[in-house]
């Protein structure tokens, strides 16, 4: 497949940027790495197109982060061209190999962000896939809410540039402008998204199918949305997979999926596999095998019937009294809870347990947060006495990432909250 090349007047977006071609000025070449530091919008289609058909490399980089973290980004990505809101200019910077593709940077949640490589093949692999396994084509429309600098919403847009099929770029994710698209779309969402379209009310029936990814999505939430009209799909995948291989447990089509016989980690190997990170050697060593199996740095088990059950980050896991402990597993149980409008987990060093479970919760009434007793009781009833929380932190907010994750290791930052009895 190869990408279509649409010439709308979609560049008007950004009025200061050439009307005559994004890179007409700069000459690409196939071993340029060219940054994309532009809000999400139309025009990105024709970026991406314009820069593959020179062969060269298409680097998104999010918009909305802080001048002093996106120059540290660029600082080691050191691209080769730059397109920001000022127009595209040659910078000095380190040329990669001609067939690399896309560089994607990590979410970063523990530790700074890896650039991840891909070239064309891997990303071909990832779009023909997903296409057959939803019988998708190229009249087919795509909704992209999503952030276009991580491989979710990046993933929504390529798949409408390699199928050539219709996509509106929203600025932004807006319950309400998303309830309200035209019927029959694909739409790529995060948990929280789909949250925020039930709060609505919206008619879920509308869309063809709702991609759900990036964080773990509860039952309960996924069975309220099937009662709204929805056909979700829940994915799995990193970013070093190009985006979501696993739908609703099952690999797609030249797809592989173990499990480490002795750490429970998920591996994965295909065609989508990323070919490394760029200036990382040690990092690419650590993550594929010489096989080429990926190392997800997930924990999960396959069933009897085949199907992959991701259980949390491996580092995340919580070893209390003996007892291994998910905080994904303890936020499920706990994120329903009508005092609770958000939850994360994390153990914290205690002198009796080795570690305890902390939960930090955001209440849904300030003025009538939950009790940690409240907590523990109804993670007793669902998981188990042994799991429940041991201390409860009231906060506003949970720190995040801009693709929306939770930021884990921030939370020890926090203060201490409410300990409960064994």
């Amino acid at each position: 497949m190869r990408p279509s090349t649409p010439r709308a007047s979609t560049r008007t977006v950004w009025a200061s940027l050439s009307e005559v071609g994004w890179f007409e000025h700069v000459g690409l070449r196939p071993e340029d790495v060219v940054a994309v530091a532009l809000p999400p919008g139309a025009g990105w289609r024709d970026i991406v197109a314009e820069a593959w058909e020179a062969g060269a490399a298409v680097f998104p980089v999010d918009h909305r982060m802080p001048p002093a973290q996106a120059g540290s980004l660029l600082e080691r990505a050191r691209p080769t061209v730059v397109l920001d809101a000022a127009g595209t200019h040659r910078v000095t910077g380190v040329e990669d190999e001609p067939g690399v593709a896309l560089i994607v940077h990590t979410s970063g949640t523990g530790g700074a962000p890896k650039l991840v490589r891909f070239d064309r093949r891997a990303i071909d692999a990832a779009v023909a896939s997903s296409a057959l396994a939803l019988d998708a084509t190229g009249g087919d429309p795509w909704v992209c809410c999503l952030p276009l600098a991580h491989v979710g919403g990046l993933l929504v847009l390529l798949r409408a540039v390699l199928l050539g099929a219709p996509v509106r770029v929203h600025p932004r994710f807006d319950a309400a402008v998303v309830a309200s698209e035209p019927p029959g779309a694909f739409v790529s969402l995060v948990p929280t998204m789909l949250v925020r379209l039930l709060d609505r009310g919206a008619d879920l029936s509308r869309p063809r199918a709702i991609l759900v990814g990036g964080a773990h999505l509860s039952p309960t939430i996924r069975e309220e949305a099937e009662r709204a009209g929805a056909l979700v799909i829940e994915t799995y995948g990193l970013t070093e997979s190009c985006g979501g291989v696993v739908y609703d447990g099952r690999p797609l089509p030249g797809t592989e999926v173990r499990i480490d016989g002795e750490g429970g980690g998920i591996q994965l190997r295909g065609p989508t596999m990323m070919l490394g990170y760029r200036f990382d050697e040690a990092a690419t060593a650590a993550a594929l095998t010489k096989e080429g199996w990926l190392r997800s740095g997930d924990a999960g088990e396959i069933d009897a019937e085949g199907r992959l059950r991701v259980v949390g980050r491996i580092d995340d896991a919580i070893t209390t009294g003996g007892e291994r402990v998910w905080p994904d597993e303890v936020e499920a149980a706990l994120r329903d809870h009508p005092k609770v409008a958000e939850v994360a987990v994390r153990g914290r060093l205690d002198r009796e347990w080795g570690q305890r479970v902390v939960a930090w919760v955001v209440p849904a009434d300030p003025a009538e947060p939950p009790t940690l007793e409240e907590l523990r009781s109804r993670a007793a009833a669902r998981i188990g006495r042994h799991k429940a929380p041991r201390e409860l932190v009231l906060v506003e907010a949970l720190p995040r990432t801009f693709s929306g994750k939770v930021r884990r290791a921030a939370l020890a930052a926090g203060v201490p909250g409410s300990a409960g009895p064994e």
